[in-house]
């Protein structure tokens, strides 16, 4: 395969994509027939219950591991096939490194820089991620977060076009995590394109523009996280167990219901229920203590696969019942 992307071609596409482990009876099917498309200038999110077959896949499109079936093109190259080709191109994040101990962070970077065709200068490299004052440091001494940034750092050395992102802010403090959003942010601005897999549901909804939820290796939900969220409820909570009556009658509302403490209001829609619910408390002197009210979102979503409410031509839906979540915050 000689072929590269041209302006048109999707930076990477994935066509009934299957990875499976052992052989025989033994054989373990990860992967089992995914698509996914992910263009030049776009972020796209790789989401799923636990044992779902994100980093399996992802792997394939690393160029780590061969497919069993199905095509994989980056670049409109085939990532296993012609690595040396895709491999100069792409920034590759995995979820473990794999650095020597006894390196400083800026002998670390040296040396990955060492390994690339047109690296971008170390100290750009280091004061990106916020190293600088780290630079001296020895990789053996660094916090979990620090080395998640040299991480991050030596997959962005070579300026790639596409960049692969295997839980990318796993370890980040609150302030980190946010950088590393606006990383990603400009990546995309610059015409990059970003693959990247997360526990983090809100990371998703702030940084992806099209987001693929796998289960039990298929893609069951694709799309904006605004279409995906878009028929499933949103909700109102506050403190407090049975101070109101009538809850169930509010406009809007499809479910109530109450654990440890707390009044969760389901409803499709948001805006009159809750203006609603104020009325009723105010005309019944009751005090909404600790009141949030969430729009639908990615969990409304999460929550409806991990209970079996999605479609699978499989019928592997009710097994996910049991499934815990990967990425479920609150």
């Amino acid at each position: 395969m000689t072929s590269t992307s041209s302006p048109t071609t999707p930076h990477i596409e994935v066509r009934g994509l299957r990875r499976t482990y052992g052989t025989g009876a033994e054989a373990f099917e990860a992967v089992r027939g995914i698509d996914l498309v992910v263009d030049a200038g776009t972020v796209v999110a790789l989401l799923g219950t636990n044992g779902a077959g994100k980093t399996s896949a992802l792997e394939v499109v690393e160029g780590l591991a061969p497919a069993s079936g199905g095509e994989v093109r980056v670049l409109g190259l085939d990532p296993v096939a012609d690595r040396a080709l895709v491999r100069r191109r792409t920034g590759v994040l995995l979820q473990v490194s794999g650095f020597p101990a006894d390196l400083t962070v800026a002998e670390t970077l040296r040396m990955w820089a060492a390994t690339m065709t047109a690296p971008r200068p170390v100290e750009e490299g280091m004061a990106q991620l916020d190293l600088v004052d780290r630079a001296d440091v020895r990789v053996r001494s660094l916090s979990g977060g620090e080395l998640r940034r040299l991480d991050l750092a030596c997959a962005l050395l070579g300026d790639p076009e596409v960049v692969l992102l295997d839980e990318p802010t796993t370890g980040l403090d609150p302030e980190s995590r946010r950088r590393v959003w606006d990383l990603v942010r400009n990546l995309r601005d610059r015409g990059r394109s970003v693959l990247l897999t997360t526990h983090h549901l809100e990371e998703a909804e702030a940084l992806a523009d099209r987001v693929a939820i796998m289960h039990a290796g298929r893609i069951v939900r694709e799309g904006t996280p605004a279409e995906l969220s878009a028929g499933h409820p949103s909700t109102v909570r506050f403190a407090g167990v049975g101070a109101l009556a009538g809850l169930a009658h509010l406009p809007g509302a499809t479910r109530v219901a109450t654990d440890r403490g707390t009044t969760t209001v389901e409803t499709s829609d948001l805006q009159t229920t809750l203006t609603a619910l104020l009325v009723h408390a105010a005309d019944h002197g009751v005090r909404l203590d600790r009141l949030e009210a969430r729009s639908a979102s990615l969990e409304s979503v999460f929550l409806a696969i991990a209970a079996g409410d999605h479609d699978d031509e499989s019928g592997v839906g009710d097994a996910g019942a049991a499934t815990t979540l990967e990425g479920v915050t609150r």
